[in-house]
């Protein structure tokens, strides 16, 4: 009989504390329609930027719970940004902590649910007549800064 160790969580007892920052960022397409409703506040499920980024923010604080091997990090900040540039919605997401180990998980973890939550809102504005969703993706999902201090 072969064995298999699978470690758990990566031991950081003897790392230092440090100052630690990410930004990752990523991006959903949507038809110019939607773009417009979104702009406008005409969505039916209400305030779409509002509800994405309050999803963001939860994820962040979630993301050992969400992905296995991330340690609970004590977070001190979470900035989320919103930009559009033509019909794509980009989210932006800075996580800040002094901590042993890295916060890139997080902050993709919060650009993750905030397009997921801003498409949960607009889909039905995004279905064509066949009910698929010919325009709309999630894509460019990247750490853009990771800072460790010193």
């Amino acid at each position: 009989m072969s064995e298999k160790s699978i470690e758990g969580i990566v031991n950081i007892g003897q790392k230092p504390v440090v100052e630690r920052r990410a930004t990752a960022r990523g991006r959903v397409v949507l038809r110019p329609e939607t773009k417009a409703a979104l702009s406008e506040g005409r969505v039916k499920k209400g305030d779409v930027l509002e509800a994405s980024t309050i999803a963001a923010i939860q994820a962040v604080k979630e993301t050992p719970r969400i992905v296995p091997h991330c340690h609970p990090i004590p977070l001190e900040g979470t900035e989320v940004t919103w930009t559009w540039e033509d019909t794509s919605l980009w989210c932006t997401v800075t996580v800040s902590a002094h901590y042993k180990t890295g916060i890139e998980m997080e902050a993709l973890t919060g650009v993750a649910a905030g397009l997921l939550c801003v498409f949960d809102m607009v889909k039905s504005l995004e279905k064509d007549t066949n009910g698929q969703y010919p325009v709309a993706r999630m894509t460019d999902f990247e750490v853009v800064e990771k800072f460790k201090g010193k």
